[in-house]
């Protein structure tokens, strides 16, 4: 696993939107894996730049869903398809037709996490998948003591989680769906190439634990130690627990520009 300990949210974003960037120039169909919330926005503010500026070039891009929450409609404002549309494929001018992600208003929903597992498989996989982190280790919506092996499915929020959530629903918690779909740990750590990326001290006891504790459920991040191409990408604030720290800016400083993350 490869920590990058940048600055800042900013700088941060710049680096991960230059990782996709090459992605992108070396495999312009590249599958990208996207995550929703805050922390990515800067990955994808600086990657819409770079399309502007024309240092990109996005138009045969496909983007996949990482999770979903059950019962929104499609068309809810916070369903994360929607988020997704507003936040990555129109500033990315990419079509809702190179999209893939599961439906969190099937009725069989068992089915539907079955149906986008086989979807991803065949689609050739993810070739570069950005992660957030929880507060209390999770990815995706993979709660604390999830399988390792775990495949997309429907998976019951945390209160924790769900009280993290509710500012993107007028601070109500109440409005915060307690049910979503969301791919699996085992379903996850096929991505190619996995990117996690933690701003803030809130996240830095979690960045600790999934870089320096050992391999647990209890902290599902933990996880990326097993990927034979993980990097996790956090500014100074979520650096604060690490104690290595040291170490991970000395790796960094000294790697060949020509490697990218």
């Amino acid at each position: 696993m490869e920590v990058v300990i940048v600055a800042d949210a900013k700088a941060g974003g710049e680096l991960v939107a230059e990782a996709m960037a090459r992605l992108l120039r070396r495999k312009p169909d590249a599958l990208l894996g996207v995550a929703t919330g805050s922390t990515p926005l800067p990955v994808y503010e600086a990657l819409a730049a770079k399309v502007r500026a024309g240092a990109v070039d996005t138009s045969r891009a496909r983007v996949a869903q990482l999770d979903e929450y059950v019962g929104l409609p499609a068309d809810h404002p916070e369903s994360y398809r929607s988020v997704l549309r507003r936040e990555v494929l129109e500033p990315l001018g990419i079509p809702m037709d190179a999209f893939l992600g599961p439906d969190g208003t099937a009725e069989d929903v068992q089915a539907a996490c079955e149906r986008y597992d086989r979807e991803l498989a065949e689609a050739g996989g993810v070739d570069l998948q950005l992660l957030g982190i929880g507060t209390d280790g999770h990815i995706g919506f993979n709660e604390p003591c999830s399988s390792l092996a775990s495949r997309t499915r429907i998976k019951t929020l945390t209160e924790q989680t769900r009280v993290d959530n509710a500012r993107f629903f007028d601070g109500d918690i109440g409005q915060v769906p307690h049910h979503v779909i969301t791919q699996g740990i085992g379903t996850i750590l096929e991505a190619r190439h996995l990117v996690l990326l933690a701003t803030g001290e809130g996240k830095a006891e979690a960045v600790a634990a999934t870089v320096e504790g050992p391999v647990a459920a209890v902290c599902p991040a933990s996880a990326l130690q097993l990927h034979p191409h993980a990097t996790v990408v956090v500014d100074e604030a979520a650096a604060s627990e690490l104690k290595l720290a040291g170490y991970f800016r000395h790796t960094y400083a000294n790697k060949p520009e020509w490697q990218g993350l």
